[in-house]
């Protein structure tokens, strides 16, 4: 709900009626702003300050915690709700979707599958701002080979012990993991270029 319609609901509310109280929740897919527009509506119609706590994973909001009161005349309360998703996902693919915004913690799905899952989006929309950022010279199906060049574009690395015949050895290699999250990081911020999932 965007502030225009927020407005218009609140204006269509009778003014009129004694004592009228308006409590309203909010209620949506997990990381999609709910929390931020409640604080936007609070700032805009009150001028007040942050009133909920927003984050950029899902899970911020745990609980309906209070009322927030968002305007004065009439007197509108929202109540801020944890992210809800129906409890059996349509598809796989519908999930990884879902995890690609930031609906379903990336550890439970994977970040190596959620980056395999972007790089095949990517390419199957003809949107190569992954090549032009992390310096390939070609465009590429294999995430493998994508993720070595974002780690050694952003100088992602982990030291690993070998053990050999002679003892253990310090080994720099490349960090897999941590490419694939930055790899994420990048898409979810816009620097892949603009990107629809459906």
């Amino acid at each position: 709900m965007s502030r225009r319609y927020f407005a218009a609901a609140v204006s269509s509310l009778d003014p009129e009626a004694v004592n009228a109280e308006y409590n309203i929740m909010v209620i949506g897919v997990p990381n999609v702003g709910k929390s931020s527009l409640i604080n936007s509506l609070r700032r805009l119609h009150l001028k007040k300050g942050k009133a909920t706590a927003v984050g950029g994973e899902p899970g911020v909001t745990k609980a309906v915690l209070t009322r927030i009161q968002v305007c004065e005349t009439p007197l509108v309360y929202l109540l801020d709700t944890p992210g809800v998703l129906p409890p059996k996902l349509v598809s796989v693919e519908t999930g990884m979707k879902l995890a690609l915004c930031g609906a379903i913690r990336d550890h439970l799905v994977g970040e190596d599958i959620m980056a395999d899952y972007l790089l095949y989006v990517l390419n199957r929309q003809q949107q190569f701002g992954y090549m032009e950022r992390y310096g390939l010279p070609e465009a590429s199906d294999n995430i493998r080979h994508v993720l070595k060049y974002v780690a050694l574009t952003l100088g992602k690395t982990q030291k690993v012990k070998v053990l050999t015949g002679t003892g253990n050895v310090n080994m720099m290699v490349l960090n897999y993991s941590a490419a694939a999250y930055e790899f994420l990081r990048a898409f979810r911020a816009g620097h892949l270029g603009r990107v629809t999932l459906d």
